[in-house]
């Protein structure tokens, strides 16, 4: 499985992107899928996840401003971001696996294959 994550840029406090994470070579709606970010100097962190029955799983910090959705028509996982501050500066990675018991989405090591990551810079 390859992943190619996009959608990263540079926006103002309040502002809101999208972020895209296209799979290549297998069919998204058999995976698990995780975004992840990891900021300069730090751990990286959970954000979002979707469960292959589209449940979905966020973080506290941005439970309410994030969704994460799914299109199997063009096998993307989307990270809808909202009201976004500077605290969520960081690079975020997709990650995926076929098999991730509900306890264990956020954990980086659920995940077998992962993109290469894309910056996201809120200004504030």
């Amino acid at each position: 499985v390859q992943l190619q994550a996009s959608g990263g840029g540079l926006v103002q406090a309040g502002g809101s992107l999208r972020l895209s994470c296209v799979f290549s070579g297998r069919t998204s709606s058999n995976y698990a899928v995780g975004w992840f970010r990891q900021a300069p100097g730090k751990e990286r962190e959970f954000v979002s996840a979707i469960s292959r029955s589209d449940t979905p799983f966020y973080a506290d910090s941005v439970k309410g401003r994030f969704a994460i959705s799914r299109d199997n028509t063009k096998n993307t996982v989307y990270l809808q971001m909202n009201v976004l501050k500077s605290e969520d500066t960081a690079v975020y990675y997709c990650a995926a696996d076929r098999q991730v018991i509900n306890c264990a989405y956020r954990r980086p090591d659920s995940y077998d294959y992962w993109g290469q990551g894309t910056q996201v810079t809120v200004s504030s």
